[in-house]
């Protein structure tokens, strides 16, 4: 390629980072750490920090391990402190503190005490530069101060006493079309929510799902200011939360994804595989009760995955909804009356009706009155019994100090098998008669 040419290319790449970071960090991403930092040398600094913050943070940390130290230095005083901090944090603890001691004093320090925070707190994620305000300064400090703090994408600013402690908060909109002489007093409204920096990130999500807030405040066990989650971190907690509960509903570890080693997943997994394991011989052995019955009367065999399958369906959707009702704090375990007798009714009309469709089939199928009526009562039976199940299992999670979604699937699984095959193989042996 001609020296204009490649120029040219250059120049096109650099345009691409600098406009459609998303977009580079992700086709980037697909290229070995080595390449990447290759890649990167090619370009200016304030180029390259757009897609490298974008990347997760255990890519972004392999690239880092591979360029330069100016530039390393670099990405880490220029990005977001609480994306510095996540890259940071996949290091072992003697090359992160040879990278925090590189840095600026000013920067290692704001890093380290990010760092301290738990892993899935509130302090983790929130940003610590912004400096607050105090109500008693005039609009135009205030104005002078944003201006010499060239901090973008800011929509509020929040406002502390005399000792520090939060008081309430200033929209940026209000700030730029106020009288400049008034004082900044005069613009302060409420605060929307605030979180504790060591509340755990759970509080966070229900604190975005309860309020229509872009910036949450976060202060220490003092009630002193602190730093602010901005809305980018608010919405990467929500995301992180739900899949975090998608993992563990069946079995998953919080700490797995989707890249990590096999080892460090069968580690996690395994515990879970084998309890399982044990609970589906559970379920087995309800059916070598009635083996007799089985091999008397074979169309059971056939039809039996039937009632188990839609028992499992109906427990799982009762199981969603509470756990949704637990996690957005709609329900409580006060509540559980209520819940469970609604589950109970949901779970008996709904067999009703998959029952006459059942039925009709059955009928079709066999033409055999007897086989009928077992199917249609096991599966009025077992979907009642599955919808209160799927409520009660992380209701009694919650009671006794569990996560509500671990494994919660699991145990849900072997109740419904459980019940589906009992009451289906038992109706059939008590009307064994009837299927002459």
């Amino acid at each position: 390629m001609s020296a204009p040419a490649s120029a040219a290319m250059q120049a096109l790449n650099r345009r691409f980072f600098v406009d459609f970071p998303l977009e580079a960090a992700r086709e980037l991403e697909r290229l070995p750490a080595a390449e990447i930092a290759r890649a990167f040398a090619l370009h200016p600094p304030s180029a390259v920090l757009r897609p490298w913050q974008r990347f997760t943070p255990d890519i972004a940390a392999t690239v880092l391990a591979e360029t330069s130290p100016e530039l390393t230095r670099y990405l880490l005083t220029e990005a977001p402190p609480v994306v510095s901090a996540a890259v940071l944090a996949q290091f072992p603890p003697e090359e992160r503190e040879r990278l925090l001691a590189s840095l600026d004093a000013t920067v290692g320090r704001e890093l380290r005490d990010l760092l301290a925070y738990p892993e899935n707190s509130a302090g983790r994620l929130m940003d610590p530069v912004l400096a607050p305000v105090r109500a008693e300064i005039s609009i135009a400090d205030t104005l002078e101060r944003l201006r010499s703090a060239r901090r973008r994408g800011l929509r509020e600013l929040f406002v502390v006493d005399a000792g520090g402690k939060l008081t309430g908060r200033v929209e940026i909109q209000d700030l730029a079309t106020a009288d400049a002489r008034a004082a900044l007093a005069s613009l302060v409204k409420p605060l929307l929510a605030v979180a504790r920096d060591l509340d755990p990130r759970e509080d966070v999500v229900n604190s975005l799902q309860q309020q229509p807030i872009t910036e949450l405040p976060v202060v220490d066990s003092e009630g002193r200011f602190v730093g602010v989650i901005r809305h980018a971190a608010l919405v990467f907690a929500l995301e992180q939360e739900t899949s975090v509960d998608i993992q563990t509903m069946v079995g998953a570890s919080r700490d797995e994804r989707a890249l990590s080693g096999s080892l460090f997943a069968v580690r996690k997994r395994l515990p879970w595989l084998q309890l399982n394991l044990l609970t589906a011989f559970l379920a087995a052995s309800i059916v070598a009760l009635f083996e007799g019955t089985i091999a008397k009367f074979t169309a059971l065999a056939v039809l039996m995955p039937v009632v188990a399958g839609q028992s499992g369906n109906a427990g799982q959707q009762a199981l969603a909804v509470t756990m949704r009702g637990l996690v957005l704090r709609e329900v409580s375990l006060r509540q559980w009356p209520r819940l469970l007798w609604k589950e109970a009714g949901t779970g008996f009309v709904n067999g009703v009706a998959v029952a006459a469709t059942t039925a009709l089939g059955v009928w079709v199928w066999s033409r055999s009155p007897g086989l009928v009526a077992i199917i249609a009562s096991a599966m009025v039976i077992s979907m009642s019994i599955a919808c209160i199940a799927g409520a009660l299992v992380p209701l009694l999670l919650r009671r006794f100090g569990q996560d509500p979604a671990t494994a919660s699937s699991i145990f849900l699984t072997t109740v419904t098998d459980m019940t589906g095959f009992l009451s289906f193989l038992g109706i059939a042996t008590l009307l064994s008669g009837m299927l002459g």
